[in-house]
């Protein structure tokens, strides 16, 4: 199998906070994988960092981008991993909340220089 991200040692610091502390993780192609914790755990603090909203303090995410060959995520602006392919949908208080969910995925499944 092929490798689609991997995720290793990473650490990522809010000031003098360590919110993730050396975390490793491997997705496969077609594999489907759930990040499940308590609140507080880190889970946003991890799929913000790979889609690059948040650097990382230490560790690589490496990123097979359909078939032209590995991106090392942690060195990429966020909106060059939006060109890639990966991308953060937020829950909650970062959607728009006056627009159905299918009308908040729309919006995020183009780039700005797209046509529509």
């Amino acid at each position: 199998m092929t490798t689609v991200l991997n995720v290793e040692k990473l650490v990522v610091r809010y000031g003098a906070i360590e919110a993730l502390h050396g975390v490793s993780l491997k997705v496969e192609e077609g594999q489907i994988v759930c990040l499940i914790g308590a609140n507080g755990a880190g889970k946003s603090s991890l799929l913000r960092c790979i889609s690059g909203l948040v650097p990382a303090a230490a560790g690589t995410i490496a990123y097979a981008c359909n078939g032209s060959g590995k991106v090392m995520l942690n060195k990429t602006a966020a909106h060059r991993i939006v060109e890639k392919g990966v991308s953060h949908v937020p829950e909650g208080r970062g959607i728009f909340p006056n627009m159905t969910v299918q009308e908040n995925l729309d919006l995020g499944a183009y780039l700005r220089r797209d046509r529509v």
